[in-house]
């Protein structure tokens, strides 16, 4: 008998529904759902509470195949969490433009160095340009750290793909427009962002 079999017989024999079971495991009935039908296996934290709370070992629960395909999506779950934080925490570094001296400002023979916010040596759709990447990727990096849990086939493929092209775009938009350190460091955040999704 297969773990999604188990687990439903289980459940039944405690005449619980799967939302209930969801809220004694602390889980989603989606995540139950799954379970049950064999569309996913649960993380090692999640296998001991339901060992714990059936009374029943994890090897009664997992056949060995069964027991290695855990362990790879924990793995799996594990590295795609620190990508995601690390991802999330370089977008939202990127604030560090709108109060730091990373933009060169002509005054008069001399380039001073100002901040995003400061920043008046260029016309305004450079600038809202300069703005809405800034902004949009500190966006994107708050969102990919506040909906790490939320597991949409849409959302998990995409957002690093997303944080990704946002860093080029500022690349090229910084580049284009001569601001070479605001360019270098996006350019330094690409650089890891590119090593962590080779790693994958």
């Amino acid at each position: 008998m297969e773990l999604n079999e188990k687990l439903q017989e289980l459940r039944k024999q405690k005449q619980l529904t799967q939302e209930e079971l969801a809220e004694i495991l602390f889980v989603s009935r989606t995540a139950i759902s799954k379970w049950e039908s064999g569309r996913g296996y649960p993380s090692i934290e999640s296998l001991k509470a339901i060992s714990e709370f059936f009374s029943v070992s994890v090897d009664e629960l997992l056949s060995g195949e069964e027991l290695i395909s855990v362990a790879e999506q924990d793995s799996q779950n594990k590295i795609q969490y620190i990508r995601d934080m690390i991802f999330g925490l370089l977008d939202c570094a990127i604030a560090v433009f709108l109060f730091l001296p990373f933009f060169g400002q002509q005054d008069g023979s001399v380039i001073r160095h100002i901040s995003l916010l400061s920043f008046t040596g260029a016309q305004w759709f450079m600038k809202a340009a300069y703005l809405a990447i800034v902004l949009l990727t500190i966006v994107w990096g708050i969102a990919t750290l506040a909906l790490q849990n939320y597991n949409g086939v849409i959302w998990t493929k995409r957002k690093g793909i997303i944080s990704v092209l946002l860093s080029i775009l500022g690349v090229l938009i910084f580049m284009a427009s001569f601001q070479p350190y605001a360019a270098f460091l996006i350019f330094m955040f690409l650089i890891i962002k590119g090593v962590f999704l080779i790693k994958r």
